[in-house]
C-alpha cells in the first residue's frame, strides 16, 4: 500500500536529506570534478562508475545504469517502496509524517511499516511460548539440552517456539487486530487451498527472529522438532524483508567487526560463537551468499573469514562465496577446521581459544582453493601434474592484481617444481583469452542494447529503436532545460503523447509536462510516486546520456522530435495498410465460402 505524501513534504525530505553523506554510508565517495565518484553499491565492479551529484541530489551508475533521486536510492538499497523509503528518509531527517498520512489506512495493502509490528508481536508471542514449559518445553530442552544455550543467549537472540498448532498464532493476532491478509501478506500465516482458511505458517519449531541493523524484526527462521521436512524453514520475502539483503546476526556484529567478520552457514553456528566470544559473527538465510550480500559485508569491513562446513556442499559454497565476496574488493580467507564439522561443534569439543587460533591461521582463498586442486591429482604422473598446473594457472589468471599472480606463481612453482616463468607464460596466455571472451561477450551485449533486446523497462523500444532513441533524446533534453518544457508547453513545439511510439516513453513524458506545470514547476523526485526504481534509473540514464553530448541545443531537440513524429506517421500509416489488406482478405474469404454455398 502507498500512502500518498502531499508533493511538498516529500520536496522537505528530499531537501534535508544530504545525498553524499546517505550514500557514503554504503560506498566510499570521492571528489570527481563537481560530482562525487565511486563503486557502485548495486552491482560488483573496480572501477568506479557510480556518481552522485550533490546539487541535483541525484546518482547514475554508468555501468548498471541504476539512477534516480535519494529516494530511489534507499528504495534499492533498503527494499523498500516509495512511500517507505519517503518515511525513512522523514524519521532520519526528524521530520513528522503528515497527519493525513499517518493516520490513513487504506485496505487494499501492507505496508512495511504494518508488517513490521506484525513481525514484533509475533515474536512476542514466541518467545512467551518458549518460556512456558506447557508449551515450549520440546524446544526450550532443545535449546539448553541439545545446543547447551544459556538462558541469556536465548533471550539475548530473541529465541522463541512456535506451539504444534494451526491456529494458536493466526487467532492470537486476530485478537490483536490483525487480518488474514495481512498476517499471509507478512508470511506469517498461509491459506489452506481446501477450505480457504488460513494457519500458522511456522509449527513445532523452534524460532529464531531474523533482526535487522535498526533493530526490527523483519522475519522468521524456524527448526523443526521432528523429522518434518524442511529442517529449517524461512519466511519468505515480504514488504520487510528481502532474502538476499539481510544476514542473520549482523544486528549484533555491525558494532564489532571492524577488523573482520565471520561468515557461518546456519543459526547455530552464529549464535553458539557469539556465546564463545565472537560477536563478528553472521550467516545468510537458507540461501547462497548473492552479490547483494556482498555489498553489504563491504559496509562493514574488509576481511570475511568463511567458516562453513567440512562437508564436499560447504565448500563448494564456500568457493562460491569467495568469487562473489572478491568481486566487491573484500580479502577472504578460509577456516579450516579439523576435527570437527562446524564451529558449533569444534567450540565444544576443543573451545575458544582454540577457535581463535584457528581463525589467525585462516588460509586465503587462493590457498583453500590449489590445495582442493591439488588434492585430486597424483603429481609424480606426468599427465596428472600437467592437468593440476593448467587448472591452478586458470585459477591464478583470475587475480586482476599482477602482485598477487606473481607471489602466487612463485608458490606453485615450489608446489610442483615447474620453473616459475612457465607458469607466468601459461597464466598469461589464459588470461589472453579471458580478455578475448569478455571482450566478446561486451560487443554482444553491446549490440542487443544498441537493439534494445532483453530490455524489461522498455520491451517495445526493439520494435523500432530509431524511434526509441529519440525519444530518449527528447526526454532527456525536456530534463535537461525548462526552456523546451516551455516551447511545448505553449505548442510552440507541437509535441504531445500520441507522437510517441513507446508506451514507457509516452508516459514519462507525460509526467514530465504534469511535473512543469504544476505549482512549483518540475522536481524529479517526485516521479518516483509514478515510477519504479529501474524506471528511474532509464530517466535519469536519458538526462546523463544527454550531458555527455556537446550538442543540446534547440535544432537537435527539434530534430529528435522530427524524427519521433515520422517514425509515428510511418507506423500509422503501415498500421493503415495492414487493416486495409485485412479487410481486403477477409471480404475475399467471406465471397468464397458464399460461393461454395451457393453451388451446394
Amino acid at each position: 500500500m502507498n500512502l500518498r505524501f502531499p508533493d511538498h513534504f516529500i520536496q522537505e525530505v528530499v531537501d534535508r536529506t544530504d545525498i553524499v553523506e546517505l550514500i557514503s554510508r554504503y560506498t566510499e565517495l570521492r571528489r570527481g570534478g563537481s560530482n562525487m565518484m565511486g563503486r557502485c553499491p548495486f552491482h560488483s565492479e573496480r572501477t568506479p562508475s557510480f556518481s552522485v551529484s550533490p546539487t541535483k541530489k541525484m546518482f547514475f551508475c554508468f555501468g548498471c545504469h541504476a539512477g534516480g533521486s535519494v529516494i530511489t536510492f534507499v528504495q534499492k538499497a533498503e527494499n523498500l517502496d516509495f512511500t517507505d523509503a519517503v518515511e525513512y528518509l522523514a524519521n532520519r531527517a526528524g521530520l513528522p509524517l503528515p497527519k493525513e498520512s499517518e493516520n490513513a489506512m487504506a485496505s487494499g495493502g501492507v505496508t512495511r511499516k504494518r508488517v513490521l509490528e506484525m513481525n514484533l508481536e509475533a515474536a512476542k508471542f514466541f518467545r512467551a511460548c518458549l518460556f512456558d514449559p506447557a508449551i515450549g518445553g520440546e524446544g526450550m530442552r532443545y535449546l539448553q539440552g541439545d545446543r547447551a544455550l544459556s538462558p541469556a543467549t536465548i533471550k539475548h537472540f530473541g529465541l522463541g517456539f512456535a506451539p504444534n498448532s494451526f491456529n494458536l498464532l493466526t487467532d492470537h493476532m486476530h485478537r490483536l487486530g490483525y487480518r488474514d491478509e495481512e498476517l499471509i501478506a507478512a508470511c506469517l500465516c498461509g491459506k489452506s487451498q481446501k477450505t480457504g482458511r488460513a494457519y500458522d505458517y511456522f509449527r513445532n519449531r523452534v524460532i529464531f527472529p531474523i533482526i535487522d541493523p535498526s533493530g526490527s524484526v523483519v522475519a522468521f527462521g524456524g527448526r523443526v522438532m521432528d523429522d518434518s521436512k524442511p529442517k529449517y524453514l524461512n519466511s519468505s520475502d515480504t514488504p520487510a524483508f528481502k532474502k538476499s539483503r539481510q544476514l542473520f546476526a549482523l544486528n549484533f556484529a555491525k558494532n564489532h567487526c571492524s577488523e573482520r567478520m565471520i561468515l557461518c552457514e546456519g543459526y547455530m553456528d552464529v549464535i553458539a560463537l557469539h556465546a564463545a566470544g565472537f560477536p563478528n559473527a553472521v550467516a545468510t538465510l537458507g540461501t547462497a551468499i548473492t552479490s547483494d550480500h556482498a555489498r553489504i559485508f563491504s559496509k562493514y569491513t574488509q576481511k570475511v573469514i568463511i567458516s562453513y562446513d567440512s562437508d564436499e556442499a560447504g565448500q563448494n559454497a564456500a568457493n562460491k562465496a569467495m568469487r562473489i565476496l572478491g568481486e566487491v574488493g573484500m580479502e577472504v580467507r578460509v577456516l579450516k577446521l579439523n576435527g570437527a564439522k562446524d564451529p558449533d561443534e569444534f567450540i565444544k569439543k576443543l573451545g575458544a581459544d582454540r577457535f581463535r587460533r584457528a581463525l589467525d591461521q585462516s588460509r586465503t582463498g587462493f590457498d583453500h582453493k590449489s590445495e582442493q586442486i591439488l588434492a585430486r591429482y597424483d603429481l609424480s604422473v606426468g599427465a596428472e601434474k600437467i592437468k593440476a598446473s593448467n587448472e591452478i594457472c586458470a585459477l591464478i589468471a583470475e587475480y586482476w592484481s599482477a602482485v598477487e599472480r606473481e607471489v602466487y606463481i612463485a608458490q606453485v612453482s615450489k608446489q610442483l617444481d615447474l620453473p616459475s616463468d612457465v607458469l607466468k607464460n601459461s597464466v598469461e596466455q589464459m588470461r589472453r583469452r579471458q580478455k578475448r571472451a569478455h571482450a566478446e561477450r561486451e560487443s554482444r551485449e553491446a549490440v542487443a542494447t544498441v537493439k534494445n533486446f532483453g530490455d524489461r523497462v522498455n520491451p517495445e523500444a526493439a520494435k523500432d529503436p530509431r524511434a526509441a532513441s529519440a525519444e530518449e533524446a527528447v526526454i532527456g533534453l525536456l530534463l535537461m532545460f525548462e526552456e523546451y518544457r516551455n516551447a511545448v508547453e505553449r505548442g510552440e513545439i507541437a509535441l504531445s503523447a500520441d507522437d510517441f511510439v513507446t508506451e514507457f516513453n509516452r508516459r514519462v513524458f507525460e509526467a514530465l509536462m504534469r511535473g512543469h506545470a504544476a505549482e512549483g514547476g518540475l522536481h524529479p523526485e517526485l516521479l518516483g510516486m509514478e515510477f519504479d526504481p529501474d524506471e528511474m534509473g532509464r530517466i535519469e540514464r536519458a538526462e546523463m546520456t544527454r550531458r555527455q553530448l556537446t550538442q543540446n541545443g534547440p535544432e537537435v531537440f527539434r530534430s529528435a522530435v522530427s524524427v519521433l513524429q515520422d517514425a509515428k506517421k510511418k507506423e500509422n500509416t503501415q498500421g493503415g495498410d495492414l487493416n486495409e489488406r485485412l479487410a481486403y482478405l477477409r471480404d475475399k474469404k467471406s465471397k468464397i465460402h458464399k460461393g461454395k454455398a451457393d453451388n451446394t
